[in-house]
């Protein structure tokens, strides 16, 4: 960590370690604010973006568990702007080139094989989704009339033909809300946030915590948002949402896919409960089902083109995250069932059923794919097992 911090990669963080239910392991470094000069603390608030993920598949398997849903309902069950469903043909070349299909199911988007992309995806799709600005981000309206934009756009794929990473969890998201009648905000507060003591993991950063919230940088020149090859900037920590100027301190638009701040303390207690088989929030066997492989293969055999969050070869992915199949393929040290995703600010978090470990790391840089921590990460922590 202290190597990324004298380099300039990162501006600072923290990593925390637990192994069999007791802390093993606890560091910060570096600044949370470089305009500032403010440290990285443990009660730093970071954004986790897309480790939002799990949080928000894990609310919907809350409403199957109660029966009130299953998870081969189609999307437009509960959003009716789904209803009819076009997927661009094979080849297409055109936006325009489409063919009728069913609407994804919420399996298919829980899974990301459902046909929706993210606006930073190649293809044509993701070229429409970045014009229309359909980005689900925090200060972008409400769930539901972003929901409404999604589905004015065609699907990438047939649903269940491929893999393609994508707002299918935001979609989710709006599922909670139409089911449960609540607010996600106040849905996650009540069901999983209050039972689990998460009190600084919210939607918008909590007021009693704004002087802890980080900044944002980016090495990119332009925006982070941006995967591929992009073109780097002269400064490797560009500042591009700051501590005291941003859309997560007053969010209107509760994004399942990527919306929460939270502390890296709150984010381990939501690790250790689904390790530890639910913590009274969710029925162990509900989590060991979303913590298989869903797709019957792994994703690198499903045909992405897709930017995401975990390596493709080797890994399958479950209800929430990645499932680690093999670990040579994925070429990280790692256990067989290892579950993991991280966040677009390369925030990243796994769970290792074989060790009995839960590790989290928080950083804000974006993006993730800048470089490689996370497997350096995974290597350190193996090393040092006895």
């Amino acid at each position: 960590m202290q190597g990324y911090i004298d380099t300039r990669r990162y501006a600072g963080g923290a990593v925390l370690i637990a192994r069999d239910g007791k802390e093993a392991f606890y560091h910060d470094a570096g600044l949370r604010d470089t305009a500032t000069g403010a440290v990285w603390t443990r009660n730093t608030v970071a954004r986790i973006y897309s480790m939002t993920k799990p949080v928000t598949s894990l609310a919907l398997m809350q409403l199957v568990e109660r029966g009130l849903i299953h998870l081969e309902q189609p999307i437009s069950d509960f959003i009716p702007e789904f209803t009819d469903c076009r997927a661009l043909v094979p080849g297409a070349t055109d936006i325009t080139r489409t063919a009728p299909c069913a609407p994804p199911t919420l399996h298919q988007l829980l899974t990301h094989t459902s046909g929706l992309s993210y606006a930073f995806n190649p293809g044509l799709v993701g070229a429409a989704m970045a014009q229309a600005k359909v980005e689900f981000r925090a200060n972008q309206g409400t769930l539901a009339q972003m929901c409404i934009e999604a589905a004015k756009l065609p699907l990438a794929f047939t649903p269940g033909s491929r893999w393609e990473y994508s707002v299918g969890i935001d979609v989710i998201g709006r599922v909670v809300e139409v089911v449960s009648g609540h607010s996600l905000d106040a849905y996650f507060t009540q069901n999983i946030f209050d039972p689990l003591g998460m009190s600084e993991t919210r939607f918008s950063v909590p007021e009693g915590a704004r002087d802890r919230f980080a900044a944002c940088y980016t090495p990119l020149a332009e925006g982070g948002f941006t995967t591929g090859k992009p073109e780097m900037g002269s400064d490797t920590l560009r500042e591009i949402d700051g501590a005291r100027k941003s859309p997560f301190l007053s969010a209107t638009l509760f994004g399942g896919g990527g919306g929460l701040v939270g502390t890296i303390d709150d984010y381990m207690s939501f690790c250790e409960a689904l390790r530890t088989g639910g913590a009274g929030i969710i029925a162990p066997r509900t989590l060991t089902f979303m913590m298989r492989n869903h797709l019957g293969c792994e994703i690198a055999a499903m045909g992405p083109s897709s930017f995401a969050e975990q390596p493709m070869e080797g890994m399958g992915f479950g209800i929430g995250g990645a499932v680690v199949l093999d670990p040579a393929r994925a070429r990280a040290p790692g256990s067989i069932g290892d579950f993991s995703w991280g966040g677009m600010a390369s925030t990243f978090f796994w769970i290792d059923p074989v060790e009995q470990l839960s590790v989290v790391f928080f950083t804000q840089l974006i993006p993730s794919s800048s470089y490689p921590a996370r497997p350096q990460l995974k290597a350190l922590v193996h090393g040092a097992l006895t």
